[in-house]
């Protein structure tokens, strides 16, 4: 393990950091959720960064950034998949800074007119963070702009680590820093916390499955990295040359998480902390829901990172959430094409409490017999037993029924 002075970023450079940028952030508070420690078996505190001014702990590295820029800075470029992008012209519009922001153009709209609200010029190019940040490179050199970088940059990285400063301030029993990794900017700051401490705190790293960029660096690994993940803001192929080396340092494990994770961890936060959280935001919670035992007992803290996920992607999440726990499910169910078919059917649901949303009938494209067909029906129950009591008097009843699973 390297020692503390060794390192691009010290622990004195973090809490310089916090001395610049205090006086224009958010303290946010770090409280501990009894829900979610019962859930999980550990003692879970959360860092509800989603209630900074852009919903987001980016805004942290890039004022500390913008902060020590020279006085003629003719104006700031980024490249960004969001956070940073709205941190980043919140607060050079504030300081007078004009912002330039190249976005994918698969930015999800929130991030694309948020940013936009802070008076940025909102560049999109490319499908990828690497081919947005090829561009905006590009357009530093055609327009003699400065260049800021989402996460490989050593004030950016002090600045991101004043976040566990204030959960250790606030939480002084944390133990373990369970940190969504993307760049890798947040958990280099959090890891130099922690390692500056006087006592042991892990320090845990938490990828989404389809981009495991900084596990494949830090292990020599392979695995493939890309496809449609919820926690876009940690979709990095390629993670920084100085973050790596820090999280290769300092990191005790960088663990990864499903879609099926992530998505529960979202909706978790919204059903009992009442809080949104995007994606990236959640897979502190997703690690801790995916790998229990590894976290057993310990005192965790997890930061919610970001709360910038578009309303229909929310609004998604959280009924496939109530799909999987069995509170909404859809039956297709064989019936006889004759009168009062569907009415007796309707008798069993009623029978059994269950509230009908949605039928659909289908009498054309079938391999049933002409006088079959299939009616599908959407329903909503109490819970996963009561759908299965269901199904058991609807089977009873003589049909042919089968609950049509989500992936």
């Amino acid at each position: 393990m390297a020692s503390i002075p060794d390192l691009p970023v010290s622990i004195d450079d973090i809490r310089a950091a916090h001395a610049r940028i205090a006086p224009a952030i958010v303290r946010t508070p770090t409280l501990v959720s009894k829900t979610l420690s019962e859930l999980t078996g550990a003692t879970v505190y959360l860092k509800f960064e989603n209630l900074q001014f852009t919903a987001a702990y980016k805004e942290r590295g890039a004022l500390n950034t913008l902060l020590q820029l020279p006085g003629d800075t003719k104006g700031v470029i980024a490249a960004s998949a969001g956070n940073h992008a709205q941190g980043l012209a919140y607060h050079a519009d504030r300081l007078g800074i004009p912002a330039t922001i190249v976005m994918p153009t698969t930015t999800p709209i929130v991030k694309i007119t948020q940013t936009e609200g802070h008076n940025a010029n909102v560049i999109l190019f490319g499908e990828t963070f690497d081919d947005a940040y090829g561009h905006a490179r590009q357009l530093e050199r055609e327009r003699g702009l400065t260049f800021v970088h989402p996460f490989d940059d050593r004030r950016i990285i002090a600045g991101q680590g004043t976040t566990a400063i204030e959960m250790l301030e606030d939480a002084p029993d944390i133990d373990c820093f369970v940190t969504p990794i993307g760049g890798g900017g947040l958990i280099s700051g959090m890891a130099v916390v922690a390692r500056a401490a006087e006592r042991p705190i892990d320090v845990v790293g938490v990828e989404a499955e389809l981009f495991p960029s900084m596990h494949n660096r830090v292990n020599h690994g392979a695995l493939p990295c890309g496809g449609e993940t919820l926690a876009e803001g940690i979709a990095v192929k390629e993670p920084g040359a100085i973050t790596s080396r820090m999280v290769e340092l300092l990191v005790d494990e960088i663990t990864l998480v499903s879609e099926r994770s992530l998505e529960k961890a979202v909706s978790l936060l919204v059903q009992i902390e009442k809080t949104v959280v995007e994606g990236a935001g959640a897979a502190g919670l997703a690690a801790l829901i995916q790998h229990p035992d590894r976290f057993q007992g310990r005192t965790v803290g997890l930061v919610l990172c970001g709360g910038n996920i578009d309303t229909r992607l929310l609004a998604n999440v959280l009924v496939r959430d109530l799909a999987r726990s069995g509170r909404l499910a859809r039956v297709q169910i064989r019936l006889q094409d004759q009168p009062g078919a569907l009415f007796k059917l309707a008798g069993v649901f009623d029978a059994e409490r269950v509230n009908i949303m949605e039928v659909y009938h289908q009498r054309i494209f079938t391999s049933l017999p002409a006088k079959g067909l299939i009616t599908e029906i959407e329903c909503e129950t109490r819970d996963r037993a009561h759908l299965e009591r269901l199904l058991t008097a609807v089977r009873a009843a003589g049909y042919e029924a089968d609950l049509i699973e989500l992936a």
